[in-house]
């Protein structure tokens, strides 16, 4: 009589050399970027942390969702090379057209008075939530 068996551990399914490499530019962008930014990504993207670590990491083959790209692109802050960059590896991994990707939704700007908090880090992360808090009450209000 045999004993129960373990499960078995797969291995991740690895992506293809064209996810692979902009999933490497993701990350680049994420490692230069200040600590919680990747919960701010998972929270702006109503997902789990461990979705950002499978979406930023090359070995994995969960690719990107198209629609979550401008949300991404505004967390992390993107630069424009940076963006130009990882849309171009990402037309050529999916060789679909993107549609909406780049562009821009009609957008305005308003001005508010935060407290200085004594450092250009900490004034910059209180900026980051502001805009963060900002993107998601326009997402939720979207879909009312």
């Amino acid at each position: 009589m045999t004993g129960p068996r373990a499960p078995r551990r797969t291995e991740p399914r690895p992506a293809s050399a064209e996810v692979a490499n902009y999933k490497a530019l993701l990350r680049a962008v994420l490692d230069k970027r200040p600590s919680g930014t990747r919960q701010r990504l998972a929270h702006a993207l109503g997902k789990n942390r461990s979705f950002i670590s499978q979406i930023s990491n090359p070995i994995y083959a969960v690719p990107i969702p198209a629609q979550h790209l401008e949300t991404i692109f505004g967390v992390c802050h993107f630069g424009p090379r940076e963006r130009i960059e990882f849309l171009a590896a990402y037309g050529a991994a999916h060789k679909s057209p993107l549609r909406v990707i780049g562009a821009r939704t009609a957008e305005r700007s308003i001005s508010l008075k935060l407290p200085d908090l004594g450092s250009a880090e900490r004034n910059r992360v209180l900026d980051d939530l502001v805009a963060d808090l900002a993107r998601s009450l326009a997402r939720h209000l979207e879909q009312l």
